[in-house]
């Protein structure tokens, strides 16, 4: 290394650029990610406020630290959070999550819990909801023919669409959508105050708490609303199952006792939030840079049987869940530097999926792209369980529109969301002609 690593960058300069909100929201963040993968990959990373940690840039070390989860562990800290914020949860609940989900846990307890639904998120059980999920999706691209050749796809479309998906793989009730969508939107959202307004304006009178700006005070809130919410549909599937997930969960056990209510609601949680925003991103995002690229858009347009492979170019392109943490167990050598048992380490997922030295030419967007080996979804036993119904929904809403589609531009500037840990478009203003 020279004595100036960083081109643009101080190491101050650039160790808060990692974990700043605003970074994520004008793409600056991803001039950090290329100057870490060249000059330091494995980079002892401390920014005002937080813990530090070590970041992790390159796609094999990403996928390598998520492979040894014995060595690397989720519980002890999930996502990068000021020190105040994680002094804040551990006050109030003991413990160093507000949930218990299956990102927050390790073996044994995680693989336990994950078991009670695997079976329903693998592909051959997932085959039989392709017609609903087909039948959402031409509901959506019906109502985008509706508005008149112009709308906010986010708004209008990819916040709603995997939503209804999950409220009918759930078999949640239809007047709960905007409740739903409050929920889902705020748990990620709270560094944005558009998409705190926005789920605000959603679900103007429904009876809940009002947002105070205290940060702490308002994620709380809204967990009581998680589990004020799913503590009753718990209570009603273990009374009257019925064929959907939620009996599936409510029903599940763990040694042969019941799910506590805890792990229930959590599962709950990450079910609708990790099947929410991440899937409405990854299809605003990719429709976005189908415009951008208008000779990849008719490639696709040409050929629907490219859909799938675009659809995994849509995930690496936007990446939704842009970093986990690992806590490392024991002394271990990563890229040439020791990382120390106790140490924290950030799986930055956005920058492993532009690494030049797995991705060709991983800046340009390309819907036939051959080798995508994308870290989108995560490695080893952590990997989205929901992985396959995520690509099974974005391919059915490009299967609905694009034979449909005329032509298609932006009306305005897309804008993205403000936040380090899930983030993407907020608005996607475009104008088009639908047959």
């Amino acid at each position: 290394m020279t004595d100036t690593p960083f081109p643009g960058f101080s190491n101050a300069t650039l160790d808060d650029t990692l974990v700043n909100p605003a970074a994520y929201a004008d793409d600056s963040i991803h001039d950090a990610y290329t100057a870490l993968r060249r000059d330091d990959p494995v980079h002892w990373t401390q920014p005002a406020g937080f813990r530090p940690f070590w970041s992790i840039t390159r796609h094999a070390d990403i996928v390598a630290i998520s492979k040894a989860n014995d060595r690397f562990i989720n519980r002890e800290r999930t996502y990068l959070s000021p020190i105040e914020a994680e002094n804040w949860v551990k006050a109030t609940t003991g413990d160093t999550h507000l949930f218990r989900t299956l990102v927050d846990l390790d073996d044994p307890l995680h693989m336990k819990l994950r078991r009670i639904t695997h079976t329903w998120f693998m592909p051959q059980n997932l085959r039989a909801l392709e017609p609903k999920i087909a039948g959402i999706a031409k509901a959506h691209v019906d109502h985008m023919a509706s508005l008149g050749g112009t709308c906010d796809f986010v708004n209008e479309v990819a916040l709603w669409y995997p939503l209804r998906v999950i409220m009918m793989i759930l078999g949640l009730p239809e007047a709960d959508e905007s409740r739903m969508l409050q929920m889902t939107q705020e748990i990620f959202g709270p560094q944005d105050p558009d998409v705190v307004g926005r789920s605000r304006i959603l679900t103007q009178g429904l009876s809940g708490p009002e947002a105070t700006g205290n940060a702490q005070v308002d994620l709380f809130a809204l967990v009581q609303q998680f589990f004020a919410y799913f503590g009753s549909v718990i209570e009603d599937r273990r009374a009257n199952p019925q064929d959907d997930l939620a009996t599936v969960i409510a029903q599940g056990l763990v040694d042969g006792e019941p799910i506590g209510l805890l792990e229930a609601v959590s599962y709950y949680a990450i079910t609708v939030t990790a099947g929410h925003d991440t899937t409405s991103s990854s299809a605003s995002g990719g429709l976005l840079q189908l415009i951008n690229n208008p000779a990849e858009m008719a490639k696709l347009k040409a050929d629907p049987a490219l859909i799938p492979g675009a659809v995994e170019e849509m995930i690496r392109w936007v990446t939704p869940v842009k970093h986990f943490m690992r806590t490392c167990t024991q002394d271990t050598e990563i890229g040439g530097k020791l990382i120390k048992a106790g140490d924290g380490v950030a799986l930055f997922y956005a920058s492993g999926n532009r690494d030049e030295a797995v991705f060709d030419d991983p800046f340009a967007f390309k819907v036939d792209r051959a080798t995508n080996p994308q870290t989108a979804f995560g490695s080893g036993v952590h990997q989205c369980l929901g992985l396959h119904l995520a690509r099974m929904e974005i391919r059915a809403l490009f299967a609905a529109l694009l034979p449909r589609l005329e032509d298609i531009s932006l009306a305005g500037t897309p804008q993205n969301s403000i936040a380090n840990f899930v983030s993407g478009l907020k608005t996607l203003p475009i104008a088009y002609h639908l047959q």
